[in-house]
């Protein structure tokens, strides 16, 4: 241990490095919760006809239960809990699906509810993801009305063409511009929270909002409509997933420094200053938070504003790419072509979904109604999932996971309660999402598994492909080179491979059958990569390598091999000049799996445009050969 550490010291570097860290996550973790204020305080008094009214009981009931939303779901929930569950250093819902299905539960039913709740969780996020790029520029835009009424009539083709600009970028990626995520995001607090500062000096009665016990008398005096304002109170804690999944890029202390530190307080500040507003004016409550600025500074604000609504929709588009590609590694979405964090066919769909949502709701305040019950769904989900790896994986006590499921759950499933009011009213919108979402994800998973299973008889054992080469006299005709088969089983012989023997009757000098297994882990070390198989034979020029990758790794086939490379058996082998041979397989509808028929063929139109396994694997192509099988399921 250094000196500087063994007396007490942080080194200068070390700091540095926090600070980085904690200047990134504010960048990229907090933009969708931080320009909530743009639209959620308004969205209340807007909602069920302005059912809320800008009074002293209403407006104080109001900002206690935003205040205390804040502090119980993000502050304590996510920060201090769940964000511990980390599956070896990542977050977010499929790395809270990946522990699940590592876990021991006894009932093989209980654990795929489990797993299904967790996926439906997945298409929520992705409803999530259309949506908040829509309504965060929006209501950013909208900031123009109160600058310039005049331009009112610009503000939905603005919000598209700032869309535009913000999806066409995606394929340049977010490295060069992301540094300056940081220092934006930093400027953009310290603004909202100075300018709820400027209006409490004020008037500084409205911190008695911070006393739990006017949110319990806004319930008293008007149960109803104080239950549905949690439809839109809920808004307030838009990103609170991202806190989570976000957490494998920057760790879990940098995130929770930047949370209690500068986010937290800003957010307080500001909420408690539009709340101060709005009982002094009740006519800004058309938009609390523009007016809570000086005049001379709007027309910045709604530029600022629109810089960290763009922010704040990179970073949902990202997370939606990083879901993709999980799913995609742990065999729920067939293959997309990906770049380092791009997907295009993803990029697109977003962006057309975002566009049909600013043109069909016109409104940020209309698109409110449709963002709550994403929201809530992923977090209730979220928060299910977590008490299963508290029971079942920490092995922590029952009477625990109870006391987190009672206060937890209690206010999860309320808040969905009170957005189930609003499925008429665009709810329906992200429900309709993640049920076809959720379709897609099953359908292929049910889809995949029949292939696969159909695909295991057809392939046979390996070690009985290899005797049998072994014990033929005369043996096949041995041809010179290196042919590398991928294989997505470890036990089974590649069609290809059985192909070359059975129709053309060769075997190459050096055959090495390569099975690559996905690890219900995000990473896997180099060294706990590879394991080496001789099939049993002391020299046969056969070898079989199992390399394991994890859910956030990129599966470098040639990279792999090259690890490989010392352990193989009759090596080191030359596999620059490898061939690469596949085994593809076009399925027919007309087999006897239980899928329905429809399902079947939308399963088949996924297989067939899935991306192709050169680039997926990163094989050379022009060393790559393809042979197809027919197979019906």
């Amino acid at each position: 241990m250094s000196s500087s550490l063994s007396s007490g010291r942080v080194s200068p570097k070390a700091t540095a490095g926090a600070a980085a860290l904690t200047l990134g996550a504010l960048g990229v973790v907090f933009g969708d919760i931080g320009t909530s204020p743009l639209y959620a305080f308004q969205t209340v008094f807007q909602a069920d006809h302005h059912a809320v009214k800008p009074n002293d009981t209403d407006v104080f009931g109001v900002i206690s239960l935003v205040f205390w939303s804040i502090t119980m779901i993000v502050s304590v929930k996510f920060v201090t809990f769940i964000m511990r569950a980390d599956n070896d250093g990542e977050g977010g819902i499929m790395a809270l699906i990946a522990l699940i299905q590592g876990a021991s539960l006894g009932n093989r039913f209980v654990k795929a509810g489990l797993i299904g709740a967790g996926l439906f969780g997945v298409a929520l996020f992705y409803g999530d993801g259309m949506i908040t790029p829509a309504i965060s520029v929006m209501s950013a835009v909208e900031g123009v009305e109160v600058a310039a009424p005049s331009l009112s009539d610009y503000v939905l083709p603005m919000t598209i063409g700032v869309l535009v600009i913000l999806f066409a970028a995606q394929r340049f990626g977010t490295h060069v511009i992301g540094r300056a995520f940081g220092p934006v995001m930093v400027l953009w607090f310290i603004v909202i929270g100075a300018a709820g500062i400027g209006q409490i000096a004020a008037d500084p009665e409205i911190l008695k909002a911070l006393n739990p016990a006017y949110g319990v008398d806004f319930f008293s005096a008007h149960l109803r409509i104080a239950f549905i304002s949690l439809g839109a109170i809920v808004l307030t804690v838009t990103g609170a997933e991202a806190l989570y999944a976000d957490m494998g890029h920057f760790g879990r202390p940098p995130i929770r420094r930047a949370w209690f530190l500068l986010v937290f307080p800003a957010l307080t500040l500001n909420y408690l200053g539009q709340g101060s507003l709005v009982l002094q004016d009740p006519s800004s409550v058309s938009s609390p938070f523009f007016l809570l600025f000086p005049d001379w500074s709007h027309i910045p604000m709604v530029v600022l504003a629109t810089i960290a609504t763009v922010i704040a929709s990179q970073a949902v588009i990202s997370g939606a790419f990083s879901v993709t590609k999980q799913a995609i590694q742990l065999g729920y979405l067939p293959r997309l072509l990906i770049g380092q964090i791009y997907m295009p066919a993803v990029n697109w769909a977003l962006f057309f979904a975002v566009v049909i949502l600013v043109v069909g709701f016109g409104s940020s305040a209309a698109l409110a109604s449709a963002y709550g019950i994403a929201v809530v769904g992923t977090l209730t989900i979220d928060a299910i999932l977590f008490l299963v790896v508290v029971r079942k994986l920490w092995q922590k006590p029952l009477w625990m996971a109870i006391c987190f499921g009672v206060v937890f759950l209690t206010i999860d499933f309320t808040f969905l309660a009170a957005n189930l009011t609003k499925v008429e009213h665009g709810g329906w919108f992200p429900l309709s999402i993640g049920l076809i979402i959720l379709t897609v994800i099953l359908t292929w998973d049910r889809g995949y598994r029949a292939t696969a299973a159909k695909r295991a008889e057809l392939e046979g054992s390996l070690t009985g492909l290899v005797d049998e080469i072994n014990r033929k006299d005369p043996g096949p005709i041995r041809v010179r080179g290196t042919a590398v088969y991928l294989n997505a089983r470890t036990n089974t012989a590649p069609l290809a491979f059985r192909s070359a023997l059975e129709r053309d009757g060769i075997v190459h000098d050096h055959v090495v059958v390569l099975s690559l297994v996905t690890a219900r882990q995000p990473y896997v070390e180099d060294k706990d990569r590879i394991v080496i198989d001789d099939l049993g034979y002391d020299y046969d020029g056969i070898s079989h390598i199992t390399a394991t990758v994890g859910f956030m790794d990129v599966p470098d086939v040639p990279y792999l091999l090259e690890l490989a490379n010392p352990q193989v058996p009759d090596g080191p082998l030359d596999f620059s000049k490898a061939y690469y041979y596949l085994s593809n397989v076009l399925i027919r509808p007309y087999g006897d799996t239980r899928l329905h028929r429809l399902l079947k063929h939308l399963y088949i139109t996924m297989a067939r445009n899935a991306s192709s396994p050169v680039d997926h694997f990163r094989l050379p192509a022009e060393r790559t050969v393809i042979e197809s099988s027919g197979i019906s399921i």
